[in-house]
């Protein structure tokens, strides 16, 4: 009876730093994150077959379309790593069998991933460095940059090994009734994270007054908001944000030159004040 084929550490060390460092190789809309996936499952297919055919037809599997939260979609590259381990050693386990898995699990994955880490983990650091950089500080940035390297090495890594080490048993996990409920969870939580930094980063306020012949002010426009619904402003341009980029499917960047505009105009005709120290 022959041994069973067994990925080296080595090999799986060499294939996650492939995914981290390379995930968003060659990225374009018609492949996305393919390429990346490509270069991560090379030294794996090399280690688990010898002849070159062999090698070519495995590798076929990783040229279908892919794209999903990279950081946590780590635990897909990893699963993937141990079901060719599987099909290498005659288990009942095929391309189509893998590249089924990996096209089911892009949705869920990158679900709970916007939700984690963009949506949660992101703004929760940012919130902290900006508090840290009061004053123009640096530290804040540093901050920023160290944790959030740290946080997004060791992660992915703990992901694609443990991804790797529970092969198909993370499927039904994942895209089963406890995977719903996760990502139902980190949503609910992800909102409240982005309601709590916009209520304590997000400040909008107006300067337009109505004065009388003498120039007394009889009336603050701002006072009046105030009086009624304090940060009314603040939570009318947080929802003009959502509205342009949610439903009306407008790029990050173009919303953030469509405020500079209204921030123009508004300051213009006298409804922002300009904030400048004389």
């Amino acid at each position: 009876m022959t041994d069973r084929k067994k990925i080296s550490k080595k090999t799986l060390n060499k294939a996650f730093h492939h995914w981290y460092y390379g995930h968003l190789t060659c990225f374009s809309q018609e492949h996305m994150q393919t390429f990346g996936y490509l270069t991560s499952m090379l030294p794996i297919v090399e280690e688990l077959y010898d002849k070159k055919d062999d090698q070519k037809e495995a590798m076929k599997t990783y040229t279908a379309f892919f794209n999903t939260e990279p950081q946590l979609g780590s635990i897909i590259v990893g699963i993937t790593a141990g079901l060719e381990e599987a099909k290498a050693n005659g288990d009942a386990v095929d391309g189509e069998t893998i590249n089924g898995m990996r096209a089911g699990l892009m949705g869920p994955i990158a679900g709970i991933g916007d939700s984690l880490i963009v949506g949660t983990l992101i703004p929760i650091l940012l919130g902290i460095a900006l508090g840290m950089s009061t004053g123009g500080s640096p530290v804040g940035a540093i901050f920023y940059i160290i944790v959030w390297n740290l946080i997004a090495y060791f992660g992915m890594r703990y992901l694609f090994f443990r991804g790797y080490e529970m092969g198909d048993k993370a499927v039904e996990f994942l895209v089963g009734a406890q995977g719903s409920a996760i990502r139902k969870a980190i949503g609910v939580v992800g909102a409240m994270v982005v309601g709590g930094v916009a209520a304590t980063w997000v400040n909008i306020s107006t300067a337009f007054e109505l004065k009388n012949a003498s120039g007394k002010t009889f009336l603050s426009l701002q006072k009046q908001f105030d009086s009624i619904y304090p940060g009314l402003l603040t939570v009318l341009f947080i929802l003009l944000c959502w509205w342009l980029m949610s439903k009306k499917k407008i790029s990050a960047i173009n919303t953030m030159l469509i405020l500079v505009a209204i921030a123009f105009i508004g300051v213009l005709v006298g409804f922002f004040n300009p904030g400048l120290k004389y």
